[in-house]
Parts: structure tokens; sequence; C-alpha cells
């Protein structure tokens, strides 16, 4: 598993720079990473989009993965600029129609996301995005629905790794062999 994806010289600091720190947020003790300067930022968000699909293409990608809800964001431009589909994981009861249904735990209760049960096949590789890693449950209960709807998981990326949280040791027996980078690491 590798930590930090490289990046071009100074999208890191760019991309740093469009984050901001919000206090107490959203309960007191928290300090919230908001990316929503990033996203309007159309430099920046080129730049993280750039990024990711390179990643994409090294991963060897032929489907997408957006998880609910910042990473839907992050992922559809990315599925777009590489020319590869793109697959929303939702939480529960969001999608109609077939759908696989993966639990998980989370600190204090439990949760429930969901795909289309058609969505993926097994010719598909699968790279999942999302913004941020913390605790890893939405991400791994994410690379179990990819598997129980027959694909093989390509890598994880994320916009941002909170490393004072679980989330990489959480994710590491449910990743196998595939790869998670983060493109800045905090």
């Amino acid at each position: 598993m590798t930590a930090t994806a490289p990046l071009p010289e100074g999208v890191r600091d760019l991309l740093l720079s469009r984050i901001t720190d919000v206090a107490d947020y959203p309960k007191p003790g928290v300090m919230f990473k908001d990316i929503t300067p990033l996203l309007a930022d159309p430099k920046a968000f080129g730049a993280l989009t750039d990024a990711l699909v390179a990643l994409a293409g090294q991963y060897g990608a032929t489907k997408i993965v957006g998880l609910e809800a910042r990473g839907f964001i992050l992922a559809a431009p990315v599925a777009v600029q590489a020319g590869i589909g793109f697959v929303p994981v939702r939480k529960a009861g969001k999608l109609p129609g077939a759908t696989l249904l993966q639990s998980y735990d989370l600190e204090y209760g439990s949760a429930e996301i969901e795909i289309h049960a058609e969505a993926l096949c097994a010719d598909d590789r699968v790279m999942v995005i999302d913004d941020v890693l913390a605790t890893g449950g939405t991400a791994a209960a994410s690379l179990e629905l990819i598997r129980r709807a027959g694909a093989e998981v390509a890598g994880v990326a994320v916009l941002m790794e909170l490393s004072f949280l679980p989330g990489r040791e959480r994710l590491a027996p449910t990743l196998g062999d595939a790869p998670l980078d983060a493109l800045i690491v905090v």
C-alpha cells in the first residue's frame, strides 16, 4: 500500500492552500477540513482531477466509484476525463431498482451503503475515489460491495488522509493487494 501519491511540482501546496480548517465543526473538538474552497478554484480542482486521472491510468481502472457525497464531486470529472464509467455508492435507500447493500460499523452505531446491482461486472477494474480517509469504514464497505458485484478492486485514491485516525489500518485487510493512495496526508 502506498501512502502518498506523487504529485507534480507545486500541486500539493496548491491543494493544501485551498483546504481550510474549520474549528469545532460539526462538534466541539473537531477540526473539519473544508474542501469547498478547492472545488471553487478551477486551477486547484483541475490539478486534483488531473492527479486522480493519472492514478486511474496507473491502476488500469475501467470504472470509477465515488463515495457519497463529496466523493461524487471528485470522481465524476475523473471518470469523464479518463473516458470511463462512473458508479455512485450511495447511502441505503437512495438508489432505485435492484441494489447490493453493505452494512458497516461506525464508532457509535452502524450504517449501510448500496450500489446498483448491475453497475459492475467481472471485467471491471474499479478505482474508488473519496475526499477523506478517516476511519476507513465507508471505504472498506465499498470494497466489499465492489467484490460482491463481481468486479476487481483496482485501487483506492483519496484527496486527504487523516493520519491520526486508523483508516489505513482498518482498510488494509479489505484492500488486499490493491493500492491505497492519498494525495495529501495530514
